[in-house]
């Protein structure tokens, strides 16, 4: 893995680990419970997401290809480091806007037709197909407002938005759809819920890595059986 990589995701990690609790902290704005509205565009992304067995509930293929390649360049995997596509961070944004971030589906398509016009103008070619070096300078451009084609959103707006959502979708609880496989935690060493925790445990300074590590579908109540 080269060393911009190396920096950009020790940058990510720091930042999660600084949050103390990235696995509940980053997660889509308030309970859906809380807003009927958002209550039913979660239900019906949740059934999106079972017909389809992932993204497609909001993004086209396109678009998908395209997200999916903007995050793994702002997370990058290596050998036995997870990075956005290990762990569905592309799955996570999509549920998202069709849900509690649906107020921002607009957003996501004006920037991804700026980032098109963009790259074609300046290589020929789509974002995706471009190789890591180009796609690097392109996530540069973004971070740093050089970007041409971007009105609304500005390029930093919406270099800053997926990086928020890449994070969200690495490091949230694996119920909203991202930290595929406890990806994520496992990386920075959160142990999610467990049921309990020994005194050697709670004097420990190493990261902790035992299984089980539980996230919030536990806590969804098994459909009772009727005879």
């Amino acid at each position: 893995m080269s060393k911009p990589d190396e920096a950009r995701r020790a940058f990510l990690v720091g930042a999660a680990v600084a949050g103390a609790a990235a696995g509940t902290a980053l997660v889509p704005e308030a309970n859906a419970k809380d807003d009927p509205r958002k209550a039913r565009a979660a239900a019906a992304a949740e059934h999106a997401h079972a017909m389809t067995g992932g993204h497609g509930v909001f993004f086209n293929d396109e678009d998908a290809v395209t997200i999916a390649a903007v995050t793994e360049r702002i997370m990058p995997g290596a050998p036995g480091k997870p990075g956005a596509r290990d762990a569905g961070v592309l799955n996570y944004i999509d549920l998202a806007l069709a849900g509690a971030y649906a107020d921002q589906q607009d957003f996501y398509r004006r920037g991804l037709a700026a980032l098109e016009t963009y790259c074609q103008a300046t290589f020929k070619q789509s974002f995706a197909q471009l190789p890591a070096a180009r796609q690097d300078e392109v996530v540069g451009a973004l971070a740093e407002g050089k970007a041409t084609a971007f009105t609304w959103p500005t390029a930093q707006a919406f270099f800053n938005t997926l990086r928020t959502h890449t994070m969200e979708g690495m490091f949230a609880d694996p119920v909203y759809g991202g930290n595929k496989d406890f990806a994520g935690w496992r990386l920075v060493g959160f142990p999610g819920a467990q049921p309990a925790f020994t005194p050697a445990d709670l004097q420990s300074r190493q990261p902790f890595t035992r299984a089980p590590m539980v996230g919030l579908q536990t806590q969804a109540k098994a459909p009772v059986r009727r005879g």
